[in-house]
């Protein structure tokens, strides 16, 4: 795929449930294949969904999971102090961010507004 992605809790979700148009699962279901990288709020996020099953435990535990660390805790200082956003969001983000990747995820609306984030909807494909 050469651009590498970060994936969004809600997408994870969705792309278990089949809930993403078939073109946005083929998109999605490429990027898992080529590098499945998450931020640690989603593998949270992910796990604590009232719904969640084994087979999506272990689907989660092939991710590659980012952690936190001091360049993410500064991203998200700043993208709290200049948008209106949640903690996670903000995380979530920052951590796209400071990787360098392009952020996956079905709340586009929520993120639009952070300057040099990039973002994809799968469900918009």
């Amino acid at each position: 795929m050469g651009q590498k992605f970060l994936i969004d809790t809600n997408i994870l979700i969705d792309f278990q449930t089949k809930r993403i148009p078939q073109s946005g699962l083929d998109f999605v279901a490429d990027a898992i294949d080529d590098t499945f990288i998450i931020s640690f709020v989603s593998y949270i996020e992910f796990l604590g969904y009232k719904n969640v099953t084994k087979a999506m435990e272990d689907f989660i535990s092939i991710a590659e999971t980012i952690e936190i660390n001091k360049a993410i805790i500064n991203q998200t200082v700043l993208i709290r102090k200049a948008n209106k956003i949640s903690f996670a969001d903000a995380v979530i983000a920052a951590t796209a961010m400071v990787h360098n990747l392009t952020l996956l995820s079905h709340n586009a609306k929520d993120f639009k507004k952070i300057r040099g984030l990039r973002i994809i909807d799968p469900h918009n494909i």
